[in-house]
């Protein structure tokens, strides 16, 4: 691995402020410890993924957007106003019938935190960050996401300098749904790749 290949620490000075000043609160009984992990759950698995659904779903509608968010995915994804720190430099992978991409961080955590919102727990643990690599159909399987044996796995390592946002296919019987709808069938992992875009009810 080459040196310039610089990750986040897991826990930067600030996320250790933080972590010590939440033990003290949680041990003063000053806040509690159910408060914070419902906090942290909506960050996880609403505001921050809505950001990126909103961004497939211009890409699913709009074919200019889509060419534009290959070309520099910086820029098309700061015009829907979501820019910040763990996303000045993102590029878009688009799924296709032939290829699947996922993204892993092998030696921590790095994520696009303006479009994805709070890494999940499982995405910064170990066994994901070295089996995705190594034996990325397993571990889609894991997940409950069998490919066919033809569909080509891209596994994407993203660094300080590069973080990736995977656009899913757009699935079938969606056509005519406005861009809206269309957002809620965008998941969290559909934007990892440990899983596909939601089938309209």
């Amino acid at each position: 691995m080459s040196d310039d290949h610089q990750h986040d620490n897991e826990l930067d000075p600030m996320a250790a402020r933080v972590r010590a000043l939440e033990t003290i609160l949680v041990g003063k009984g000053l806040i509690d410890p159910a408060a914070i992990d419902a906090i942290v759950e909506t960050y996880e698995t609403k505001v921050g993924p809505r950001n990126g659904a909103k961004v497939v779903a211009r890409a699913w509608t709009d074919p200019a957007y889509a060419e534009w968010l290959k070309r520099d995915a910086t820029a098309a994804i700061a015009s829907l106003g979501f820019t910040g720190r763990q996303g000045e430099h993102m590029q878009a992978v688009f799924n296709t019938t032939d290829t699947h991409n996922l993204v892993v961080c092998t030696l921590c955590s790095c994520y696009p935190w303006p479009v994805l919102g709070l890494p999940p727990v499982w995405y910064k643990a170990p066994p994901y960050r070295s089996r995705a690599v190594i034996d990325p159909r397993s571990v889609l399987e894991e997940f409950g996401l069998t490919l066919p044996n033809e569909t080509m796995i891209r596994v994407w390592d993203s660094t300080a300098e590069l973080r990736y946002l995977v656009v899913p296919m757009r699935p079938e019987g969606s056509e005519g749904m406005s861009e809206e709808a269309l957002a809620e069938l965008v998941t969290r992992d559909s934007m990892i790749g440990t899983a596909l875009a939601r089938k309209p009810a």
